[in-house]
This record gives C-alpha cells, structure tokens and sequence, in this order.
C-alpha cells in the first residue's frame, strides 16, 4: 500500500508505511522466528514479561487509549485466519490494523454505539510459557507465549486459546510493541464474535 505523501495519514485511508517493504519484513520474519534463538539477559527478560502482563491488564480492564500507547508509531495488530499466518497479501486475516486502525478500533469500542460489544465483553486472559530471544536489529526482542481468553457476554462465556507473537522494540528506554500477532489455535474456523481485542 502507499500513501500520497501531501496528505495527512491520519485523514487517509490507505496507511503511510505498510508498503511492499514492510510486507516482505513480516513475511521473512515470520520464518526465521525460532531461529534466532538466543534468549536475553535477565534484566531486559523481566521488562518484557513486565509489558506483556501489563498490556493483557489494560485489555481486561478495557483502558484502550493505554493499551494504544504501548505501540509504536509503525506497528501492526495482525490476528491470522491461517495457522502460522500465511501472507496476509493473499489471504484473508481477521485483523490486519496499522496504527490508524487500532485508533479507529479503540475509538469503535468507547464511542458507545458498537453494537457488537453492548455490553463490553468481559475478559480475562491468562499469560504463559514466555520466551524471549534478541533479534538481529539491535534494540528489538522477539516474544513467543501461550494465551487462554476467557471472554464473557449476554449470558455465554467464549474461551479462546492459541499464541502471540509479539516483536518489542526500544524507544527512548522504553519497550514498545511493533507486532503483536494473535495465532488462534482455530482461527480458521467460523468464530460468532471476535470484535473485542485479542
């Protein structure tokens, strides 16, 4: 995708960096995910594992806007259709947000008139089986765990399982997340409602 540079980003609807770089990045990526699997000292372990419990915190307790914060400018939400997640240029994800779509997403969820979530799903997930290893770019870790979501609405309780992929980056001392992706163990499989935040 590419975006006409005099425009703003934030008014357009195509993104200003998911482009054709950005799109072998992820692919490439994803294949030499185990590879690099030189685990991290311990101190840069425990400000990872420290984010991870944080962000699903925020998710359970449905403060988007600081969820939204621990992402880089150029990051990617991306819940695959395809165990393993395939190439999201040809086959269909669930989600494939850049920036400006989690903004819209978490705008979506607080505005009051999303649908499918009146009333809010009630969650809790539960985080396990963390590794974490460095990766060629200097700055940036690669994050492999297992989830289990336990959302309940209206009545029925919805249990959801599978692993993240999450790809930190360092900013100004901080880590932030520049990939979140959310393998789901059936995520080719029909699902009734997934509009809330995996």
């Amino acid at each position: 995708m590419s975006v006409n540079p005099e425009k703003n980003p934030r008014n357009s609807q195509y993104s200003d960096y998911v482009d054709e770089i950005f799109y072998s990045e992820l692919i490439e990526g994803l294949h030499n995910w185990e590879d690099e699997d030189k685990p991290v000292n311990q101190s840069i372990q425990s400000e990872c594992q420290a984010l991870l419990f944080r962000e699903a915190r925020l998710l359970d307790a449905a403060k988007f806007d600081d969820w939204l914060s621990l992402f880089t400018n150029n990051c990617l939400y991306w819940i695959p259709s395809i165990p393993g997640g395939g190439d999201p240029k040809t086959e269909v994800s669930i989600a494939f947000d850049d920036h400006r779509r989690l903004e819209d997403r978490v705008f979506w969820l607080q505005c009051g008139f999303a649908h499918a979530q009146i009333p809010r799903s009630r969650t809790n997930r539960i985080i396990s089986n963390i590794e974490i290893f460095s990766c060629t770019r200097k700055q940036e870790v690669k994050i492999y765990s297992n989830f289990i979501i336990h959302a309940f609405r209206q009545g029925q309780t919805q249990i959801l399982a599978g692993c993240y992929r999450h790809r930190l980056q360092q900013q100004d001392g901080k880590w932030k997340i520049a990939l979140k992706q959310v393998n789901l163990i059936n995520g080719d499989q029909g699902h009734e409602n997934l509009s809330f935040l995996l």
